[in-house]
């Protein structure tokens, strides 16, 4: 009479490593070919020429933008700006401020006003 089979015969076996092997070591490798292999790596970096710095945004400006984002009348901030997110409220009827609107057109070339949120840098 023929066994059963099972569904792990569908499949090849996998050796598996030894008692105090770390994984990814290799038998017969030594460290002097990690020696020489860290010596073939060279790593080329570029620099990318960035914007000047912004001066920081006054306190004041990042409270009203703060009660802004956290205000849920005028509708989700996940993945939009804080302009689009004004323009639509706005579009919808909701009224939002426009002290927000004016800062935000101010600083538009800020990137901390105008894509930050409540959460950034805040450890979430």
């Amino acid at each position: 009479m023929e066994q059963p089979r099972r569904i792990t015969d569908s499949f090849p076996r996998r050796r598996r490593r030894g008692p105090g092997r770390p994984p990814g070591r290799l038998k017969g490798r030594k460290d002097k070919d990690k020696d020489k292999d860290k010596d073939k790596v060279q790593l080329k970096v570029r620099d990318c020429p960035r914007a000047a710095s912004q001066p920081p945004p006054d306190p004041a400006l990042m409270e009203m933008l703060r009660r802004f984002d956290l205000s849920w009348e005028y509708g989700p901030c996940a993945g939009i700006t804080r302009l689009q997110r004004w323009e639509r409220a706005q579009e919808l009827g909701l009224s939002p401020p426009g002290p927000i609107r004016d800062a935000l057109l101010e600083h538009r070339d800020n990137p901390d006003v105008t894509y930050r949120w409540v959460w950034d840098g805040m450890g979430w």
